[in-house]
């Protein structure tokens, strides 16, 4: 019997002379797809500085608003619970408006009708934006109520329904006028 020569066995290898540049493309691919998240913070408009001193307001027609270090509010010296603050909004705005009561510790009409948020410095963001949607969900309350005096189911339909100059009807006639106080620096 012949004596067979044993050839020494190839190891299996995988080929990675490619594997650089698929790695390359993948990361290109996620950096160019990948969208960072940046907070933008509130985005609001500040009004122009005002070259006259500003109109005299009487007490009456502010309703003064106020948010602790703790997060929870005095309105007019009195506290209140956050979920309560859209309906006092409400009631100040459209104080001595059809259907509405005329109470003596709110707004003579709408158009008089001011908002004056503050806080303290040491005030949670989270709270400080509570309260300010709240304030902002008053007067849409107060839009809708409008718009479903006019005939339409909410503002929403009302603005789709009409052009759009005359859209803004509403939110003309009661325009919000919220006054965000600077926090005390004490």
């Amino acid at each position: 019997m012949p004596l067979l020569a044993v050839r020494p066995r190839r190891v299996a290898e995988i080929p990675t002379s490619s594997m650089a540049d698929i790695a390359f493309l993948l990361l290109i691919f996620f950096l160019v797809t990948t969208t960072i998240d940046v907070d933008t913070g509130i985005g609001m408009v500040l009004p122009p500085a005002l070259d006259t001193p500003p109109p005299e307001l009487h007490d009456r027609n502010m309703l003064s608003v106020l948010v602790n270090a703790e997060g929870q509010l005095l309105v007019e010296q009195q506290p209140l619970a956050v979920d309560a603050l859209r309906a006092t909004v409400q009631q100040h705005v459209m104080n001595c408006s059809a259907g509405y009561a005329c109470l003596p510790q709110y707004a003579v009409r709408p158009d008089k009708a001011v908002v004056s948020l503050k806080t303290d410095r040491a005030t949670p963001y989270d709270a400080y934006i509570g309260v300010l949607d709240e304030v902002w969900m008053g007067y849409r309350v107060v839009w809708d109520a409008e718009a479903r005096r006019r005939g339409f189911p909410d503002y929403a339909a009302y603005r789709m329904a009409l052009p759009v100059g005359e859209a803004d009807a509403i939110r003309t006639a009661f325009k919000p006028q919220i006054s965000i106080a600077e926090p005390d620096t004490e």
